[in-house]
Formats: structure tokens, sequence, C-alpha cells
């Protein structure tokens, strides 16, 4: 096991820093979560293809994010000037839909490139947190930044969904506020202590698949994942086409649409958190991951099946709830697996496998809801997520057989 960052002795500077890359990076998480997919039905009337590819473009970043580690080890920069190109190139993104608001392929591009950029990152905060953070209450310091971040995120989608419905036609302004909030983050990240991974002669792209072939648990807990990341990204996927577009009989507005999807989860996420953070850092990691699948098997059956609109704000809190759980899990397992030194290779095999689920969820998402029901997506996704569950359940027996043990 490699070296941990004592309990007295961890980065102050950079959790600083990661608090205020909090705020832009809650601003843009609205992207994602509502105004993407709401912009290209509302303003563009994309097609079901258009708008899953807007969706998808995030799990191509993650996707693509695998051998991003495996060239910041060949060129040998810092991760933190690796993290503030790739901002940049977000930055770029939303700028240019902003400057051509007249054409849906602009649009579609440039937000495509904008998410691929903001998820391709991703390992690179992993390993920022390894060697900056305790182990002891590393969950607990990402919890307190995730606040800040929902906090944004909240506050962001509540004053973008009511400017929209006012003035419709200025959504070029939001697409600046974006492009601002890239940067911003980009300078946080830039001002932190510098991390280098260790430098490589060549590249080997899938060279971090190795770790899967020789520690059982990261394999297993991988497959896992695929089968429950697959299940909640397929219902993630039309949760705003669901309650915006009129043919599954809601048809909600940008303000209504932003409270449901937005400000409601978010809201629910900002407040149990920290909760999740102490609990990351004190109990078994399965029973974690478990009572995390059963928030998210809850919440896509009460949304899609509900059929009442309280039941839409009940469901998206119970995801809200589970979501809070899932990103401190999500972003920090590996840290509980991987030495130090391979965080990022862990974290990339985990983004890259990410990719590959959500880059194909949203493709299957939209066209079983055209074709039968957004329900059906739904059962279908509550189905993974307990086969998934399920799947977990030997390695909690063997987690909890080793601590008796110990």
């Amino acid at each position: 096991m490699a070296e941990s960052v004592a309990e007295s002795d961890w980065n102050v500077r950079t959790f600083r820093l990661e608090l205020l890359r909090s705020i832009p990076a809650g601003v843009i998480e609205t992207v994602g979560t509502t105004f993407a997919v709401f912009l290209a039905v509302s303003v563009f009337g994309a097609s079901q293809t258009q708008k899953a590819v807007l969706v998808a473009s995030a799990s191509v970043g993650l996707l693509l994010s695998l051998f991003v580690v495996q060239f910041i080890r060949r060129i040998g920069c810092s991760i933190n000037d690796a993290f503030c190109f790739i901002a940049g190139l977000s930055a770029t993104g939303f700028l240019v839909a902003a400057l051509n608001p007249e054409s849906l392929v602009v649009y579609l591009v440039g937000i495509s490139v904008a998410q691929l950029g903001l998820t391709l990152s991703l390992p690179l905060f992993s390993q920022i947190y390894r060697r900056h953070y305790p182990d002891i209450n590393r969950g607990q310091l990402f919890a307190v930044t995730g606040m800040v971040r929902k906090g944004a995120a909240v506050l962001a989608a509540l004053g973008f969904g009511l400017w929209l419905r006012e003035h419709p036609g200025d959504f070029p302004a939001l697409l600046g506020i974006y492009s601002l909030s890239c940067v911003l983050m980009g300078i946080c990240v830039k001002a932190m202590d510098p991390i280098k991974l260790r430098k490589t002669v060549g590249v080997r792209l899938f060279d971090a698949f190795g770790h899967v072939r020789e520690d059982r648990p990261f394999r297993l807990i991988l497959i896992a994942w695929m089968v429950l990341g697959f299940g909640n990204l397929l219902c993630f996927s039309i949760f705003v086409e669901f309650i915006a577009n009129p043919d599954y009989g809601y048809g909600l507005g940008a303000d209504q649409a932003s409270f449901i999807t937005t400000i409601t989860p978010e809201a629910c996420f900002l407040v149990t958190v920290l909760l999740w953070g102490f609990v990351f850092d004190r109990m078994n990691f399965f029973i974690v991951r478990v009572v995390i699948n059963l928030f998210f098997i809850a919440a896509v059956l009460v949304f899609f099946l509900g059929g009442e609109l309280w039941t839409l704000y009940l469901g998206l809190a119970l995801h809200g709830i589970g979501k809070a759980g899932g990103n401190v899990a999500w972003s920090l397992w590996v840290t509980k697996f991987a030495k130090a030194e391979h965080v990022a290779e862990y974290m990339s095999v985990h983004t890259f496998l990410t990719g590959c689920r959500g880059t194909a969820a949203p493709f299957i998402g939209f066209t079983v809801a055209a074709a039968f029901s957004p329900q059906l997506v739904g059962v279908i996704g509550a189905s993974l997520m307990i086969i998934s569950t399920l799947m977990i359940w030997p390695l909690l027996k063997e987690s909890l057989g080793g601590e008796k043990e110990a």
C-alpha cells in the first residue's frame, strides 16, 4: 500500500482553490442536467438523434479520458496544465455556439465539444484528491466542495430558467456565461500546487487495463458498476425529454423544467452530500454502494411510473439524494483500492467504461421512449440497477468476513 496523506498533512491551498472552482463548476453542471437538451428542444426543434448526440457527448469525453492519462505520462506535463488546456477547449466550444445562435449544426458541435472537454479531465481530479487530501476525511472534504458546487448549480438553474422564460432569444448570453466559467475553473486549477505523474518513454493507450486483470475486486466492481451505470444513464438521458416534450403529456416550460430536473435534485444533493462524505469515510464501501443503488432504483420508478406532477419532483428528489452519495463514491472509490501512483490510471479505466455506457445509453433511451414509452425505459433502467445490486452482494459478504477476521 502506498503512503497515505496524514490527517494533519493536507494541502489547505488546494482545498480553498477547489472551493472557488466549485462555483463555476456548479454553474456549468446545469448544461448537462437541463439546458443543453432544453435549448435543443425549445429553440432548435432538434431530432431524437440530435438530442441523443448532445447527451452522449459528455460520455465520449469519459471514454477518451483513458488516453489522456497516458498522454500526460508521455508528455510529462503537470496535471494542472493539462486541465487548463482541456478547460480552454470547453470554453471555445461554448463560445462558438454562442456566436452562431441561428445554426443548429454549430450549436450541436459547440456544445458537444464543450461537454466532451468537461468530462475528459475527470480522472485528473482523482489524482489531485489522492495526493492532497488525507485518507481519513477525504470524503468529507470532497463533500464540502460538493455542497458549494451544488449550491451554485441550484442558483444558476433557478436564475437561468426564469431568464429564459422571459427572454428565450437571449440564450447565447447563457452560453457565454458557461464559457467564462470554464476559464475560471482553469485558473483555479492552475493556481494549485502542480502534480506530475511518472513520465513514460512510450504511449501504451490501454496499459491501464492491466489493473483490471490483476486486481479482482476492482474488476468485479467495474462489471457491476457497468450494469448499474447503464441503467441509470438510460433513464437520466430522457429526464428532460420526458417532461419537456408535449408528446409525453407534460410539455413543461423552461422555469418548471429546470426546477424539476436541476433545482430539486441538486437541492437534495446539497443537503445530503456532507452526510454521504461522512458515511464514505467510515462505512464499508460495498454497504454504501448498495444503499446508493436503492435510492436510484426508487427514484426512476417513482419518476417514470408515478403519473403525477408531484411524483416527478419526488422521483428526482430521491435521485438527487442518491446522486450525492453516488458522486462521492464515483469520484473517490478508486482511492480506496489503488496505490497513490496509480489512482489516475484506475480512474481512467472507470471513466472509460462510464463513457462506453454513457455514449450508447442516450441513443437507446431516446429510441425506446419514442418507439414504446418513457415508462418502459424506467422499468428497464430499474431492473438493471437491481441486477447490479445483486452482483455486489458477494463482494459485500467477502469484505464483511475480512473485517471480522481482522
